[in-house]
């Protein structure tokens, strides 16, 4: 399965699962995205880190480290 900081720009897909543990996993769940939601990838940053995604709704911002462990389909 690949992870949100696979996708490419412009795609839309759908969180299959969350692999963080904790406090990061709940910060993740925090920002409203959770299994079964759709994540629109507008924008990466030159270096690759951050990504801006679009997700129910409003714009934001995941480092590198929070991107890949977000599973999508």
């Amino acid at each position: 399965m690949k992870t949100l900081r696979d996708v490419k720009i412009g795609q839309t897909v759908t969180v299959q699962k969350l692999t963080g543990e904790g406090p990061v996993k709940r910060r993740i769940m925090d920002m409203g995205i959770t299994k079964g939601t759709e994540v629109f990838i507008r924008k990466v940053a030159p270096l690759g880190d951050p990504v801006e995604i679009t997700v129910r709704g409003y714009e934001l911002s995941l480092r590198k480290a929070d991107a890949e462990m977000i599973l999508v389909g």
